[in-house]
């Protein structure tokens, strides 16, 4: 799961750890006393030479002529000394520094499929612990750049507004009504699989479930939701295909209360955000079956185009939270970093394969350490 994301990131955290590094303040080097030579016993010195007579003094006509004493010109600090220097003198980061790195970080979310707003929102959260940052002596370059970057993903994978779907259910049943959850998206996200896993997820946890049948659009869409409903032992409410798809969430609705059912599961049809007449029977849908949690579920495999049709079914019917699918097979990872930030719902769940078992509860460690782990 996110190969090439992990891959690039990787790269990124290099190159902030050499520039980290590079700006470390060395520690000095331990004082080396000078080296003491053993005196020399007087007989072992060499005779001196006899001592030559004194010249005459020189006459006023040989007086030397007086020439300027030349010294030689003062040796350049050596290198490493220079190095030294300047690295005592500029201790902290400054934006240019990691401009280069801001860049390579920046082409690698969008090569990713990452939405331009939440790549900018990386960035400069990135530039801000960055920039201006105290670089001690034992300071761990590679920890930081770690620090640095899921500090900053983290960020955009958590929103302010949280869903515990079991605390939606429980609620309900304590009032004596089913908890209602619609499941909207486009053709082909695997939204008629997604049900059939989260029948099976919350039959698992002691709840009764149902399932309606409201995509009676498409041929055969009936047909797959019973197969699937058989598989996991879950009944169907369903009408003829063509049928008012609302009328079918309804009757689903009270077929619940009159059983003393838990949950009520419905399937719509998948339509584009741009199909008016299906986005305004998806409305109906919502104002009739006056559902609990309004869930979007997406392609991940579809990056940036999973982000805007969360956005438009928002806009449209006020989604509670996501379901990404295919994330076994997603290896640049946009989508996933992407549509909380984007929407401001949270992801509730990651389809992580074909099973019914694989429904994983969505939490930001299961993404950054699929980013960050070893």
């Amino acid at each position: 799961m996110f190969e090439k994301l992990k891959k690039k990131l990787t790269q990124v955290k290099e190159r902030i750890t050499r520039k980290v590094a590079s700006e470390l303040v060395p520690e000095a080097p331990p004082e080396t006393k000078p080296e003491v030579l053993p005196e020399t016993p007087p007989e072992a010195l060499p005779e001196a030479p006899p001592a030559e007579p004194p010249e005459a003094p020189p006459t006023k006509q040989e007086a030397p002529l007086k020439v300027p004493l030349k010294l030689p010109p003062p040796k350049k600090p050596k290198k490493g000394l220079r190095r030294a220097v300047k690295r005592i003198t500029r201790r902290e980061l400054a934006p240019g520094d990691i401009e280069d790195i801001v860049w390579d970080l920046q082409v690698s979310l969008l090569e990713s499929d990452v939405a331009v707003p939440v790549a900018d929102h990386i960035i400069e959260r990135m530039k801000a612990s960055l920039v201006g940052q105290k670089i001690g002596i034992r300071a761990d370059p590679k920890k930081m750049a770690d620090d640095v970057l899921r500090q900053a993903i983290q960020e955009v994978l958590t929103t302010e507004k949280e869903v515990d779907l079991i605390k939606v259910i429980d609620a309900k049943r304590a009032k004596g009504e089913p908890a209602v959850m619609v499941f909207v998206g486009i053709n082909g996200t695997g939204k008629t699989t997604t049900i059939a896993k989260m029948a099976r997820y919350l039959m698992g946890r002691g709840y009764k479930v149902v399932l309606a049948a409201a995509d009676t659009f498409r041929a055969a869409g009936i047909e797959q939701l019973e197969i699937h409903a058989e598989r996991v032992g879950v009944g169907v409410i369903k009408q003829r295909r063509g049928a008012d798809a609302a009328a079918v969430a309804y009757d689903a609705i009270a077929h619940a209360k009159a059983r003393g059912l838990d949950v009520v599961l419905v399937d719509t049809a998948g339509r584009m955000q741009t199909e008016v007449n299906l986005m305004d029977e998806m409305k109906k849908i919502v104002r009739v079956a006056k559902p609990d949690l309004v869930i979007f579920v997406g392609d991940a495999l579809t990056g940036n185009d999973a982000i805007e049709q969360a956005k438009a079914f928002d806009q449209a019917v006020g989604i509670s939270g996501s379901i990404l699918c295919k994330m076994d097979a997603d290896a640049r990872g946009g989508a996933a970093l992407s549509i909380a930030h984007v929407t401001g719902k949270p992801i509730l769940f990651l389809g992580t394969g074909q099973e019914y078992e694989d429904l994983v509860e969505f939490k930001p460690e299961i993404i950054l350490n699929a980013l960050f782990g070893d």
